[in-house]
Parts: C-alpha cells; structure tokens; sequence
C-alpha cells in the first residue's frame, strides 16, 4: 500500500520560510526611559547585575551607570548596595589585580585577567564621575572602604605604565572631591600614604593629565592646615610647578603650578625658604609677566580740544569807501548843511553794533572840505556830530566812561566798497590818481616814478594813500615805493602748512590789529589716549596676584621701621640710627634678613613690569601701586 505524498504542513509546525522579516524598533530615548534600573530597592537589575558574576551582564550594568553618573539626579545612596557593589572590582585590582598586570607587561592579559580589570576602571570612572554631584562626595568621604581603595591605588600602582595611569588618574581625581576632609598619616606610621607618589607623579611624570591632577590634589591637601606639616622647601611638586609656570597657553597645567604655588607660600616657613631659592627672582618676574598676558584693556580717545574758529589763511580785504573825484565835486558847490547831509549819505551806513570816534567823523569832513573853505564855508565840530542824528535817526552820539572817557557815535560805521581794490591800483595823491588799475607791479611801479619825476619839489614826501614818510629826497623815496606794492605771486606756503588759521573762539578777530601780541591759540584737535582694564583679571591671574602679595609681605616687613632718634652725626634732626655694636645688633636667624634682600631686589628688577599691570579693581591696582612704590624704596634698602 503506498503512502501518499505530503503536499502541506501540518499547522502545528513554523513555515520558517515564508517568515516575514521582523523590523527593529530603535532605542527609546525618551526621559525617564532608564528610571526602575535606578529604583531604590535590593533588587536593582543593575546592582544584582554587578553582583551576578556574569560578565555580559555586568558589562551591561556598568554601560547603564556610566550613562547615570553625570546626571545631578544620580545619588548612590539612593540605590541600596550600589556604592559597595562598585567597590569590590576596583579593590580588587589596587591589591591583586595589579600584580597580574605587571606579569605580563610585555603581553596582553588573559581574557578573564583582562575582564576583570575593564571592570575595575569602569566602576571606580562611575565613582570619581559620580563625585562631582556634592551628595555623592559626601557619600563617598564617610563610606569605609574609599580611604583604603585610595590610598592602595596610589601606594601600590606605577602610575608611569600605561597598565595603570588611567586607573591612577581616576583616584586621582576621586580623591580631589573627598579631599577637604584628608589628614594625611604620619610617615613614621605604617599606614597607606599617597603622598610620595603624588609627589612623583608632578616632579617627575610624563603624562600631562596625571601631573595636573597630582598638583590640583597636592593644592587641594595642603590647603588643611593639619597637612602643613608635610610641606618640604624643596618639594618636586614645587620644582615642577616653578618647572611649567611659563607654559601660559597651556591654561590647565599653569592654573595647577599657580594653585599649588599659592597653597605652598601660604605657609610662612615654605615662604621665608622660597627667599633663599635660586630661581624665585625669574619666578616673580614670570608672574608678573603672567598679569600682564592675562590683562585686557581697551585704548580710550579723550578730546581736551578748546573752543576754536578757523578763517581763512588768506583775505581780500574791502576797504572803506573814500570821496572819488566826481563825488566830491559835486559836494563842493553844496550849501551847508545839505552838503554834511549828503557827504553822510555817501560815506556812512547805518549798522546797529557799528560805532565810530567823534573825532573821525570830524576829522573825515575837514579833510574833505577845508581846501575849499575860502570859497564854500564848513561847519563846526559841534554842528557836525549833532547832523549825525538828522541823517541816521537811529544814531547816538554819546560818552563812554574812562578813563579815558570816549566820545563815540553808536549805530553808523564806515561804508565798504561793494567791490574788492584792485591788486595794482595806484594810490598816489592820497588816493585821487585816476589812472586804471594796472597787470603787473612793474607796469605800477613805473607808473609811480612817473608821478615822482613830474614833482618839482627835490624832496617830495610820499603821497601813496596815507603813507606818513615825510620829505625825502627823490633818490631814496625810489626804493620806498617799493614797500607800497604787492607780489605778483602769493607767497610760497610749505605742504604742511594748513590753509586756515586757528584763532580763540572768544579771542580777536582776523586780521589782527598787532599779530606780535596777539595770544597763541590752542591746538584744533587735541586728544589724549590711554588704556584702561575692561574687567578683572580671571582667577589665575588673581592666584598669580596673591603669589606675588605673599613674597612682597615677606621680602618686605617691618624690620627697618625702627623708631628715628636724634644724633650727632644728623646735625640735630631725627634719623635712624644703625648700630654696629653693641647687644642692639640685629641678628640674622635663619638667613631670613639675607632673604628679605633678596626679596626686595628681585621686586627692584620687575618694577618697570609692574607698572604696566592695570586691574580694574580699586583694591587690588593699589595693591600693584603699593608694590611699585615699595620696589623703588628698596633700590636703596637693598
């Protein structure tokens, strides 16, 4: 009997062929995705994970915390067993895990070794990350087994491998955020003492992450006074800090030379050594330096220009208008006192600020008028000055009080020519010359020895407008004539030279009546530029600024403020008064006078750099003037 052929699948069984592909959903990275691994109970997944003993969960566990630990939320108390559960791989390590590994220093681990000791940097990286929120430093400094964990590390390890520096940096840096509450154990004890390796690490490391965090800690242990007393004069870390101070743009490793420096001055017996060390005065002159790289300061333009004006260097002057010879002979035949009236008109306009003497109105109508008198009467003085009123009713004659007195006419003022004088006009018979203005000096001068030839009188006197040379002999009033008459050519004016004048704003005007007294103006622009902090200097420079306070405090105390007293030797004045002999001899204990001198010379040799150093603050610039004025008066105490 045959068997029939299956043709299908019993319904029972998977057709795994016909299985549709299954799509992967993402991870879900929304908040509180990761919240019941963090719930606060024994049975934590990630704390039973730790504990399990399984190597791809424990893996897992540590993955989870290093995404937790730097999350301020993150607080290892709050997960029962979790603080302890990190512990076990890390202490394992730092007492046995450690001699494996220097085994096989040539070779890779084995994989169980290798596994093991992934964990242990793992757990104690969660630890020192998870430091940094406050609640957790303070778990940590009064959990039992971080001090021992610790200080087997950084007692047991060779930092200088590359098997342990990572391990090493991160109880480093643990050890940074307990360290306010570290007394370190007497040497003569037998107790872990992570001192001597962190002074090997700064003095004599390679690794740059390592040296910074041994200096920040060093700092950090010696700010407690009870750890003062393990302070050395000739410390490696001081060596190394002095070593990499002038290494300014590595900001990380100076900002830990600087605080390890301070932390190591502030103890007065390390200060009074420093004194005395070779390389303090390049030291102080590096921080000096370091303020004034750190400082930022701004240029400040300050205009103290006074009020000026500025008119043009050059002028044409409109002269006044004098009687033409058309208009005074049509004023002759005038009858009086029509002809003072129209003789007005013509040389006198009304002008509200205008003022002119008395006596130049009457001398202006003798002038013109007297030659004519025998035939055409003229007017007094008196009936003058009083016509001024019928012509410029806005006129007023009147009587300034002196002295002198000054009898003036306010309201009227000479009239100006509508047009300039021509450059080479003849002004010969006091200004009557008819002759047309001329295209050249020399065409006006020859025009000039004309009018002197056709004189009959042997000494003429000069008749150029209201030239005063008196009579002269024709020869020497040639070369006279010469005075009357213009360049052709402007004077030649060096590049340089503006083409205004700067005069006072409130000074005289131009063209001056006596140039030789006139007062020099100021400058047209004058400004002032200087430089100004714009803040305070940042933290380090403030570190830095405390350094040197400490040294000026020490190199400058008060051991010369002794009391003045009168002596022969001063004449009678007070003076100090230093004894050679006798029991009032200052003795040097300890070399500290020889140190304060050489204090106060190394603050002589950086005084002209310390005058640069501007801070923005009150306080602290006057620290800087206090420091500079001092340097000066120790050029001669020194």
């Amino acid at each position: 009997m045959a068997i029939p052929a299956r043709t299908t699948t019993p319904g029972v069984y998977r057709q795994y062929g016909q299985q549709q592909p299954v799509q992967r959903v993402g991870p879900n990275i929304t908040d509180d995705y990761e919240r019941w691994y963090t719930e606060a109970t024994p049975s934590n997944r990630m704390v039973l994970s730790i504990r399990s003993g399984i190597n791809s969960e424990i893996a897992w566990a540590l993955d989870r915390l290093y995404r937790l630990c730097a999350n301020d939320q993150f607080i290892l108390k709050t997960i029962p067993g979790l603080t302890d559960a990190l512990f076990e791989w890390p202490e394992w390590y730092a007492t046995e895990g450690y001699l494996v590994a220097e085994k096989h220093r040539l070779f890779a681990l084995p994989d169980a070794e290798d596994r093991k000791r992934r964990h242990a940097l793992e757990s104690i990286f969660i630890l020192a990350n998870s430091a940094t929120n406050e609640p957790n430093a303070y778990e940590l400094a009064n959990h039992p087994r971080t001090l021992p964990l610790l200080f087997n590390a950084l007692s047991n390890l060779a930092p200088d491998t590359d098997m342990n520096a990572e391990f090493v940096l991160n109880a480093i840096e643990l050890l940074q955020a307990i360290s306010l509450s570290i007394i370190l154990p007497d040497p003569a004890s037998n107790k872990k003492n992570p001192l001597p390796t962190l002074l090997q690490i700064a003095g004599h490391s390679s690794n740059r992450s390592l040296i910074i965090s041994a200096l920040t800690l060093l700092a950090q242990l010696f700010s407690n006074i009870q750890n003062t007393r393990r302070l050395d004069s000739n410390s490696p870390a001081l060596a190394a800090s002095i070593r990499y101070l002038p290494l300014f743009i590595d900001r990380a490793l100076v900002d830990a030379s600087l605080n390890y420096l301070y932390a190591h001055l502030s103890h007065p017996p390390m200060v009074k050594a420093f004194l005395h060390h070779p390389l303090m005065p390049s030291t102080l002159r590096v921080l000096v330096s370091f303020l004034l790289s750190e400082q930022v300061e701004e240029t400040v333009n300050l205009d103290i220009s006074a009020a000026t004006r500025a008119i043009p260097a050059t002028t044409v002057t409109i002269p006044v208008h004098d009687l033409t010879k058309e208009e005074l002979e049509t004023l002759v035949p005038m009858s009086e006192p029509q002809r003072c009236y129209e003789w007005m008109k013509i040389m006198f306009v009304a002008t509200p600020d205008g003022e002119l003497t008395q006596v130049d109105f009457w001398t202006l109508y003798k002038d013109a008028f007297t030659p004519f008198a025998d035939r055409h009467p003229v007017l007094v003085a008196s009936d003058v000055i009083k016509n001024v009123n019928v012509v410029f009713p806005q006129a007023q004659a009147m009587v300034l009080p002196g002295p002198p007195q000054r009898f003036v006419v306010r309201g009227v003022d000479r009239r100006k020519d509508t047009e300039a004088a021509p450059r080479f006009k003849c002004l010969w018979e006091r200004l009557q010359c008819s002759a047309p203005p001329f295209e050249a000096p020399g065409e006006l001068y020859d025009h000039l020895l004309q009018h002197l030839e056709s004189s009959e009188n042997p000494e003429p006197p000069c008749l150029w407008a209201t030239c005063p040379l008196p009579s002269t002999s024709k020869q020497r009033l040639r070369p006279h004539l010469l005075t009357h008459l213009s360049s052709s050519q402007p004077p030649a004016k060096h590049p340089s030279q503006d083409d205004t004048i700067t005069v006072a704003a409130d000074g005289d005007s131009y063209p001056f009546t006596d140039p030789t007294k006139r007062q020099p103006p100021p400058p047209r622009q004058t400004s002032i530029s200087y430089t100004r902090p714009v803040a305070d200097p940042p933290s380090a420079a403030l570190t830095a600024l405390l350094i040197i306070r400490i040294l000026f405090r020490s190199s400058f105390v008060a051991t010369s403020d002794t009391a003045p007293r009168a002596d022969g030797e001063h004449f009678g004045f007070p003076g100090v008064v230093e004894d050679d002999e006798g029991d009032d001899v200052m003795e040097d204990i300890g070399g500290e006078l020889e140190g304060e001198r050489r204090g106060r010379r190394a603050f002589v040799g950086v005084r002209r750099m310390m005058e640069d150093v501007r801070m923005k603050d009150e306080t602290l610039m006057s620290w800087i003037v206090e420091m500079v004025y001092a340097a000066y008066d120790g050029l001669f105490r020194s």
